[in-house]
């Protein structure tokens, strides 16, 4: 299966472990939960999807690469104990605590979550001393003398022997007490979370054109040449980076991420053509509909491969501002909740009337709450820089109420209420705006290749990324509806008339 059916199926069995009965106990007791065992090539996400996992359903993770550990530190060390049997005295071999059931301890006493997945990555990867132990683990959920915490899921890795000269290959009755699930490469799965994570467009649309680049793995007389779903978004981070420090991106930068030289070279040639294709097309004049009849002409006439980079330009573009858009309404909105607070305690009469203060308490607030969110390893990046944010427009209104001599608190709230109000008309300014650079990007493919294959891929990448499907539903698109509906009315024709010849071959 793909790496997002993977998902679904790791995070049901998750869901499944963690339900109790109507008495609190867990439904399914922790010796009849069978470890879970994701067995794919590395680089292909299951760690991503781990960390997915447990910040969507708000339960702690925590990950070992269990290659770095040692039998020691996996089960503990010995100890010599004192016992009595049968009226003598016995010395008897005990373990300290596991290092890796400690740190669940740990975790559970600092952030107060009780339920989390265990995630220990190429299980079938340890020394030949640990691996004794690790067959315990799994048929028994014990590391040494101790078990893994109840309300703990366990959650395994591992590599396919073909990409890992130490792998260790299960026995049957190992396998047997775990529910293990294969994961195989697929483009397209991994697109629709390039679209989300905001995978440089670059990457996206050169693998568009040659998906038999995305995933490759082959042995040559100098070792392994391979290319994963890893080193592109890693190459991505890095491509986005050179771009704001204005550094080169060459084929030395993509042979550290794209370990494969052939695939390496071509994709740094491809590089360079999109930027090209970005400076002639002038695509932020297309989106702001100030294109001329010269750039169409180009367009109409351009090969297979152009067409298609233009259309990731476009689409990057445009999902720039789609994606700057919704970060900014939740930044908006969650800054509302903020001063709705407070207001209140302006207008209470048991509080103090100083707006400084009042803003002191409150901004105290935000960041021990922000300060517990990253404690408990689950916040998502986008969610931590509206934290931020907020944070920062508090000490900002702190600083000018403090410039200005305002202390009381209706005044202080009616400036502050003034600049907000003023950050709300910003942001209907650039949800307009982003509305007509959408449209425009619809009218140029309109009136360039009409409603064919490329009007087709643009609908269809557009319904693909989240954040364009979610700024479509709330603000509109009256030439997306427009086209989309067209498309499905030609999707519905081919279905008719794939059924009429079937019907026709029948008779």
């Amino acid at each position: 299966m793909n790496i997002k059916d993977a998902k679904t199926e790791v995070e049901n069995a998750v869901k499944a472990y963690l339900t109790k009965d109507k008495y609190g106990k867990y439904t399914i007791e922790r010796v009849r939960q069978r470890p879970i065992l994701v067995m794919g090539a590395p680089g292909i996400g299951k760690t991503a999807i781990m960390e997915q996992i447990s910040k969507e359903m708000g339960i702690g993770l925590i990950s070992y690469s269990m290659t770095h550990h040692t039998r020691q530190s996996a089960i503990g060390l010995p100890y010599i104990e004192k016992k009595i049997f049968d009226g003598n005295e016995y010395s008897v071999s005990e373990y300290t605590m596991s290092e890796i059931i400690s740190s669940i301890y740990k975790y559970i006493e600092s952030t107060g979550i009780k339920e989390g997945i265990l995630f220990l990555d190429e299980i079938n990867c340890v020394s030949e001393t640990l691996s004794p132990a690790m067959l315990q683990f799994l048929q028994y959920k014990t590391f040494g003398n101790t078990p893994v915490p109840e309300g703990w899921v366990i959650v395994t890795a591992g590599n396919p022997p073909e990409f890992n000269k130490s792998v260790r290959e299960f026995d049957v009755v190992t396998l047997d007490r775990v529910k293990k699930i294969d994961v195989e490469p697929n483009f397209e799965v991994w697109k629709e979370y390039a679209f989300k994570k905001g995978i440089h467009s670059s990457i996206v649309t050169y693998l568009e054109i040659k998906k038999s680049n995305f995933y490759f793995i082959e042995a040559t007389v100098d070792g392994k040449a391979f290319v994963t779903a890893r080193g592109w978004e890693d190459l991505s981070d890095m491509i986005y980076i050179y771009e704001q420090m204005g550094i080169k991106v060459n084929e030395r930068l993509c042979r550290q991420y794209i370990q494969h030289s052939i695939i390496s070279k071509d994709f740094a040639v491809y590089y360079d053509l999109f930027n090209k294709y970005r400076s002639d097309y002038k695509v932020i004049d297309i989106l702001n509909g100030k294109y001329d009849e010269t750039i169409k002409d180009r367009a109409i006439n351009a090969k297979f491969d152009e067409r298609l980079t233009l259309m990731g330009l476009l689409l990057n573009s445009v999902s720039i501002a789609i994606k700057e858009v919704n970060l900014k309404e939740k930044y908006t909105a969650a800054l509302l909740d903020v001063l709705k607070g407070v207001k209140e305690i302006c207008s209470g009469k048991e509080n103090t009337n100083n707006i400084i203060e009042i803003l002191n308490s409150t901004l105290s607030e935000q960041k021990t709450k922000l300060e517990k969110e990253l404690n408990k390893g689950l916040i998502k990046r986008d969610t931590e820089n509206i934290m931020r944010d907020i944070i920062s427009q508090i000490e900002e209104y702190i600083s000018l109420l403090a410039q200005k001599g305002v202390t009381d608190a209706k005044k202080g709230f009616a400036s502050i209420k003034k600049s907000f109000d003023s950050g709300v008309k910003d942001f209907e300014i650039a949800v307009e705006h982003t509305k007509e650079q959408l449209n425009n990007m619809f009218i140029f493919i309109e009136e360039v290749f009409g409603r064919d294959k490329e009007m087709l891929f643009i609908v269809t990448e557009i319904t693909a990324n989240i954040n364009s499907a979610q700024f479509i539903s709330k603000y509109g698109c009256d030439k997306y509806f427009e086209n989309n509906e067209a498309m499905l009315f030609y999707e519905r024709q081919q279905d008719i008339l794939k059924q009429v010849n079937a019907l026709s071959s029948m008779i």
